[in-house]
């Protein structure tokens, strides 16, 4: 009879990296976190955890917090020689455990695969809400925008980017802020970013990438004192004349479809629903310190 080679778990350093990208990129069961930054990236975060079986990397399983309150499901990867669920078993009591030592944080997850949305639903996540992808397509006329007189669409610099993680954490809910360094990635990676600005200052900004077929609108946010006002479409009538005369073909952009202002946007700019939807899960404080054994 042959024995069983035990499972254990430790914290990924950096000598993990070329066998975490082999999970990566070469495994199937694997959820990635759409994200500024690779997976591999967070190594040095906590928790960032690895199950080896012998010498082998069998398993991972990254949670960090960024911001503080919140920590999205960054990477769960498994070889193809292991369950999902034997491994989930195994790093999530410990992952949810390192998690708990601090201050109450909630966790989330977008899984596009139903194995991994199954694996969350039996560990108390619950549905948060829908995600929408919207497309704008090139040579549909554009609705004017309101004469804003008072207000200055311009790029935004480096040194805005404090004044844009102020704006960005009274504009949204604790599940989609982003934290400075988030910032200052999405910003070295956009194509185009821009800022709405008044004699007050900062009042809305918005950050695009591109992609082969056009762009895509990533971040768009406007003080909350500040909207209703045509700010916002006047950044993303800006950012849509700017991509056009660069030759995008179409524009996309993600939102909440429970989101009536930012729907009404972009319906407004044009923007239609293509369909795809993506599920957003979350584990809040209270039910993150529940006994796995409780239902």
């Amino acid at each position: 009879m042959v024995a069983q080679i035990k499972v254990s778990v430790r914290t990924a350093t950096e000598s993990d990296r070329q066998p975490l990208a082999n999970l990566i990129h070469f495994e199937t069961q694997v959820h990635r976190h759409l994200d500024w930054r690779h997976p591999l990236d967070w190594i040095g975060r906590t928790p960032y955890l690895v199950a080896e079986r012998g010498q082998k990397a069998v398993a991972a399983l990254a949670i960090p917090p960024d911001p503080t309150e919140v920590a999205w499901i960054r990477l769960f990867a498994v070889s193809s020689d292991w369950s999902a669920n034997e491994a989930w078993d195994v790093l999530w009591p410990a992952a949810r455990s390192s998690l708990e030592q601090g201050d109450p944080i909630t966790i989330a997850a977008i899984p596009l695969q139903s194995w991994f949305r199954e694996l969350l639903e039996e560990s108390y996540f619950q549905l948060e809400h829908n995600i929408v992808l919207l497309l704008w397509q090139a040579g549909q006329e554009l609705p004017p925008a309101k004469d804003l007189p008072q207000v200055t669409v311009r790029p935004m610099n480096f040194d805005d980017l404090p004044a844009v993680q102020e704006l960005d954490s009274t504009a949204f809910g604790p599940l989609w802020r982003n934290s400075l360094e988030s910032l200052e990635l999405a910003f070295q990676q956009s194509a185009l970013a821009t800022v709405a600005e008044n004699e007050e200052g900062l009042v809305g900004y918005q950050i695009s990438t591109a992609n082969p077929m056009g762009a895509h609108l990533a971040r768009l946010a406007v003080q909350p004192h500040s909207q209703s006002r045509g700010i916002g479409y006047a950044l993303l009538r800006d950012l849509l004349d700017q991509f056009v005369r660069r030759g995008a073909l179409r524009v996309s952009v993600n939102t909440q479809e429970n989101n009536s202002v930012s729907l009404a946007l972009y319906e407004k700019a044009g923007f239609r629903p293509t369909g795809e939807v993506y599920p957003v899960y979350h584990l809040t404080p209270e039910r993150l310190r529940r006994r796995p054994d409780i239902h």
